[in-house]
């Protein structure tokens, strides 16, 4: 698991953005329980850094799922939040993921389409081959860049985002992510992460108008450390 402290996690930072590699297990935001989350800590972090009292703002761009590591972004101002979210809207946001897998894939790279249905009670999704009365289109393209002498490693470009996307359209082409228990995985990974790590973000800055393309180191365990090298 990636480990350091917030400050050592930070990829980029400026008066508007603030880009962090979160590590596998952390929230992004605080849930029902008061969980201590990655926004938390990073407020703590601007509050300390600026000398700051009261409260301090940090808008959300995107989140990624709490078992899942890699890059999250977040707006420091009211200006860079709005445009960011405008840029999501108009899909000019690209998202780049890395997946480990154990199976091989049926092709070296593919489009997968299907059709998602969201289970609230067990927070999981359905994954259907045909539009239903309440589905939502999924749409993905992966491409094998990497293999070792047990695992694929998948490089995955979300065209739509919906809930548990990757994991859910991977494990139903029966390419369940290594750790991933609640897709398929025969067995969890040690550390209670799974093998899916939001690689990189690329945009044009909402502000500067610079050309951003931001990656995150992966994990530190022996696999992903492999992969790294060779992907």
């Amino acid at each position: 698991m990636q480990t350091g402290s917030v400050e050592q996690r930070i990829l980029y930072e400026d008066n508007h953005l603030l880009i962090v590699n979160k590590l596998a297990g952390e929230l992004v935001q605080p849930d029902k329980d008061h969980t201590l989350s990655l926004e938390d800590t990073l407020k703590e972090y601007l509050r300390s850094k600026n000398g700051k009292t009261g409260n301090i703002f940090l808008g959300v761009i995107h989140r990624i799922d709490r078992p899942v590591s890699g890059t999250v972004v977040f707006a420091k101002s009211s200006k860079a939040l709005s445009r960011m979210n405008r840029l999501l809207q108009e899909k000019k946001i690209t998202k780049t993921y890395w997946a480990i897998v154990a199976e091989r894939p049926d092709a070296p790279e593919a489009t997968l389409v299907h059709h998602l249905v969201r289970n609230t009670r067990n927070n999981t999704v359905k994954v259907f081959d045909k539009a239903t009365a309440e589905s939502q289109e999924a749409i993905l393209k992966y491409r094998v860049i990497a293999d070792s002498d047990h695992y694929f490693l998948l490089e995955v470009h979300l065209i739509t985002g919906r809930h548990h996307q990757i994991r859910a359209q991977l494990s139903h082409a029966g390419m369940a992510i290594k750790g991933d228990l609640k897709y398929g995985a025969p067995r969890s990974n040690p550390d209670g992460s799974i093998s899916l790590h939001a690689r990189s973000v690329t945009f044009v800055h909402p502000v500067s108008q610079e050309a951003l393309h931001i990656t995150a180191p992966v994990p530190q365990d022996k696999l992903w450390q492999f992969f790294e090298k060779s992907g």
